[in-house]
């Protein structure tokens, strides 16, 4: 799964790494190393070229007459997401990416949950696949909502967990949000364990809360012998 994410980088370095066309001007943003479901984010789109919109994450279904009453949708079973009423209508209009530059995944051990960091070796942004959602409360208020779409995990990462986000390449960005020209079947297809280069490194329980939301976060600790060997094999 994916619960806990960062991005850390700078509104023109994300224009200038994924050739971003148009920036909603209600979005500023700052380094975040500890972004928690309901967090506001930076979320791209295909609007006759790549956009980036304001929303938050945690998808409330469009259908949903009382937010507070239903748990909010963080992630996305890649292998449910035509089964599921909640994910099905979004697979055809309301695909996005999900901007993040790594996030945080806690590996279960004997002796409790163990916090790993995991991101681009050259710190490149990586682009989680996700759904939106517009839902309209009584008010008639409109908030734009986000689910990360999960993956088996890949290979070198399922010593940590079973699970990971669904991580597009940069050539693959366009046939996912480009609803227009690339149906979900084609969409779909995409939804593999990631090809990006991933690496991890253990944290502290430092990231645990929420309330911490520093470099700190993202400072590398030494683990025991025994769980040591399993990064290097």
């Amino acid at each position: 799964m994916c619960g806990r994410k960062t991005l850390t980088k700078g509104k023109m370095e994300i224009i200038e790494e994924l050739s971003i066309k148009d920036w909603d001007k209600s979005l500023d943003i700052q380094p975040n190393y500890n972004v928690a479901p309901t967090t506001i984010m930076p979320i791209l789109l295909y609007n006759d070229g790549r956009v980036v919109r304001p929303m938050r994450w945690g998808l409330i279904p469009s259908w949903t007459k009382d937010a507070s009453a239903v748990p909010i949708l963080i992630n996305a079973r890649c292998e449910s997401l035509t089964e599921k009423p909640s994910f099905r209508g979004l697979l055809d209009a309301n695909r996005c990416i999900v901007i993040t530059d790594g996030y945080y995944e806690w590996q279960k051990t004997t002796s409790g949950k163990q916090p790993f960091y995991i991101h681009h070796p050259q710190s490149r942004i990586l682009t989680m696949a996700g759904l939106y959602s517009q839902w309209k409360d009584r008010d008639g208020q409109i908030l734009l909502t986000y689910t990360v779409i999960t993956t088996p995990a890949s290979a070198e990462l399922q010593f940590i967990h079973e699970r990971m986000p669904a991580i597009l390449t940069p050539p693959q960005i366009d046939t996912w949000i480009d609803c227009n020209h690339y149906d979900s079947k084609n969409a779909l297809t995409l939804l593999q364990p990631s090809q990006m280069p991933l690496t991890p490194y253990p944290v502290s329980a430092f990231v645990n809360s929420i309330r911490n939301n520093s470099a700190q976060c993202l400072q590398p600790i030494n683990l025991p012998p025994e769980q040591t060997s399993l990064l290097n094999e």
